[in-house]
């Protein structure tokens, strides 16, 4: 898919019968997963009806899927690399390259969601980025809050500038934000989602539908965002320094940020 993902959907993996509807949605990105959203008696049962569902979908259309695979759980990796689909690997806990390694060893050629979700994931997260398997970072800040035994929105503001800095040092897009748990409280996912943006983060997952045009509305690009891009790449597309007709002086530096606004 081009452009930036803004919407994602998680749906349980032992819910084969949710798959199509979560791509129904119109979601960009749908998340099967295999771990906390399963009870431990359905693991094994959630990974079959996955894989069962992943090898006979058409992958010319849908949105990006991945799965949230178990963490340590050689099976889930082995099923996913066996399957030879193109899905994603969103993989939870990680605190050192060598787990990366491990998991790039046991599914060659899988891209792989990085999920920072403990304070030494945190302390971790450049090497994290910068490993060659892992396309996207990702904050658990549920996992966080418990790690850290605090919910202070002061908090929670600087686990995520780190993220992004880690992905955008890493050369990585910008991350999406995490799941609001609140379902029925769109407000909050709006004020919380606008302060996500307003850092930096490009994107959101849901864990319902209806918080989906929410996320969508809140990342959408507003038409002056897109005048003021297409004006930059007219000035200084080859390079070199302009003055917009607002009389803001933009440079080479603008360019990157102005094609992203147009991929949307």
């Amino acid at each position: 898919m081009s452009g930036r993902i803004l919407t994602g959907l998680y749906v349980p993996g032992d819910r084969p019968d949710r798959f199509e509807k979560a791509i129904a949605t119109g979601a960009q990105l749908v998340i099967i997963d295999l771990e906390d959203a399963v009870a431990p008696a359905r693991k094994a049962l959630a990974r079959d009806e996955t894989v069962a569902w992943l090898t006979g979908r058409d992958w010319e259309r849908g949105p990006v899927i991945q799965v949230r695979v178990n963490a340590g759980d050689d099976a889930d990796l082995a099923a996913l690399s066996a399957a030879r689909v193109p899905v994603e690997i969103r993989l939870p806990k990680v605190e050192s390259t060598a787990q990366l390694d491990q998991v790039a060893a046991d599914s060659p050629g899988l891209p792989i969601t990085a999920l920072v979700e403990t304070a030494i994931g945190v302390e971790n997260a450049v090497a994290i980025a910068a490993h060659p398997a892992v396309t996207r970072v990702a904050l658990g800040e549920s996992d966080l809050r418990a790690d850290l035994g605090s919910a202070d929105p002061a908090l929670v503001e600087y686990l995520r500038v780190r993220i992004l800095i880690a992905s955008r040092a890493a050369r990585l897009a910008a991350p999406m934000l995490s799941a609001y748990p609140g379902i029925p409280d769109l407000a909050g996912l709006r004020a919380d989602t606008e302060r996500g943006r307003a850092l930096g983060w490009v994107g959101r997952a849901a864990v319902h539908p209806s918080q989906l045009a929410v996320i969508a509305s809140v990342f959408a690009s507003e038409e002056s965002e897109l005048t003021w891009a297409r004006e930059v790449l007219a000035a200084i597309g080859a390079g070199g320094v302009a003055r917009l007709a607002s009389g803001e002086m933009v440079d080479a530096a603008m360019v990157r940020r102005a094609r992203e606004l147009l991929e949307d």
